[in-house]
C-alpha cells in the first residue's frame, strides 16, 4: 500500500508543479462544511456510501415512512381509514425507536414527543 500512496503523492506535486491546481474553483476559500458532521465517526463512511448510492439510511427511510403514514392520517376523512394508517404507523414507529436507541440516538425521542406536542398546538 506504500508504493501506491507514494505513486500518489508524486503525481500531486508534479500536478502541484506544473501549475494543474491553479486555477481550481473554490481556490483560496475554506472547504464546505460536511454534510454527515452530526453522524458518529463509526457510521459517516458507510452514509457516505448510501450518499453517493443514491440511498438512504434505514433509520431515514423508516422516518420517511412515518411522515408519509402521519400526512395520510391528516389527510384521511374517515375514521375507519385514520385507523388503518395508525396501525400501519405503530410498528415502523417502534422499529425507528429502537433502531435509535441501538444507535445511540436516544435523545431522538425527546424530539418526537415535542414534535407530537408541536403539531397537536398548531393543528388544533
Amino acid at each position: 500500500m506504500e508504493w501506491s500512496a507514494s505513486i500518489a503523492e508524486q503525481r500531486i506535486r508534479e500536478a502541484a508543479r506544473s501549475g494543474s491546481f491553479d486555477d481550481l474553483p473554490g481556490k483560496g476559500k475554506p472547504l464546505p462544511r460536511d454534510d454527515l458532521e452530526g453522524v458518529p465517526d463509526e457510521l459517516r463512511i458507510g452514509y457516505r456510501i448510501l450518499k453517493n448510492a443514491g440511498a438512504l439510511p434505514p433509520e431515514l427511510e423508516l422516518r420517511k415512512e412515518m411522515v408519509s403514514l402521519e400526512q395520510l392520517i391528516l389527510a384521511c376523512d374517515d375514521e375507519a381509514g385514520k385507523r388503518t394508517y395508525r396501525e400501519r404507523l405503530a410498528p415502523i414507529k417502534l422499529k425507528y425507536q429502537s433502531l435509535m436507541k441501538i444507535r445511540g440516538w436516544s435523545g431522538a425521542e425527546a424530539f418526537e414527543s415535542y414534535r407530537e406536542q408541536l403539531e397537536n398546538k398548531l393543528t388544533k
